[in-house]
């Protein structure tokens, strides 16, 4: 909790309590941060897990953009219950990927926190994830496998598939990952200028954790436990969705390697105020 910002009191800001207020927000009586929070949640169908999701939420962050999968069921009206300024982003496309693009669009806050809707992630959680960016962190990465961390919601074969994902991410980029995929995550906002974001699906989580690496930005993990869906099915598939985060593997390493190979762009100085 150390890496909080505190605000310092003089006797001028004293008497001006309402510009303090505007300027930090307070996370306990003791603590608070200037960033303004954004929490993007993408859902489809999400109804009924809702409630269970705004409710772990913290009080100070600045915003939840709610990006809605065209639900045939009461999520936005929901969502505009428990959150009334929540601002909904209709999805156009398909696919969690597109979703969270969608959703970072819409963003205002400096901080961008990545928060499931179905009930398995704890919004209490978002604290440590904001504390790990103002210590100094680009990007904060939740791991479910990193100490302290844990998951009630993992089969054995998902649990296989991710360690050996996690491991050939490490092996190709460098990355020292505890945890691949996860959609527990925060991040400045001005990341996003660093990293291309342009999949759709599930992978989207990987493609980040990727391109974070390659882009040379801090990252710091965060323990984080996952819990079971609470209502509802996922639209997860291990084997379809691990093949598409294979290829998502595959295809930056060659990049990679396309972009070590390239020779460097010819450059002629011209002297300023000349035209040739």
């Amino acid at each position: 909790m150390s890496s909080f910002l505190r605000p310092s009191i003089t006797g001028h800001e004293l008497t001006e309590p309402r510009r303090i207020a505007a300027e930090y927000r307070a996370i306990t009586s003791h603590l608070a941060i200037t960033p303004p929070v954004s929490v993007v949640i993408p859902a489809m169908n999400e109804a009924e897990n809702l409630p269970y999701v705004f409710k772990t939420l913290p009080e100070w962050i600045h915003e939840v953009v709610l990006v809605d999968g065209n639900s045939t069921d009461r999520t936005v009206d929901v969502a505009r219950e428990l959150w009334p300024d929540v601002k909904v982003v209709k999805q156009v496309g398909k696919g969690k990927g597109d979703a969270l693009i969608s959703g970072f669009a819409a963003c205002t806050g400096d901080i961008i926190v990545m928060v499931d809707a179905d009930g398995s992630a704890d919004g209490q959680e978002i604290v440590s994830y904001v504390s790990a960016l103002v210590g100094g962190a680009d990007f904060a990465k939740g791991s479910r496998f990193a100490n302290g961390g844990g998951t009630d919601d993992m089969t054995t074969i998902r649990r296989l598939g991710n360690w050996a994902l996690c491991s050939l991410v490490n092996r190709k980029f460098g990355a020292r990952y505890t945890d691949l995929c996860y959609g527990y995550n925060a991040f400045w906002r001005h990341c996003l200028d660093k990293i291309t974001l342009d999949c759709t699906g599930f992978e989207i989580e990987t493609l980040i954790n990727i391109r974070v690496v390659k882009a040379g930005l801090k990252v710091q993990e965060v323990p984080s436990h996952e819990y079971n869906r609470i209502h509802g099915v996922s639209n997860l598939n291990a084997v379809r969705d691990g093949i598409r985060v294979l290829k998502v593997i595959l295809k930056e390493k060659s990049l990679a390697k396309a972009a070590r190979r390239r020779p460097a762009p010819f450059s002629v100085n011209i002297p300023r105020g000349e035209v040739s």
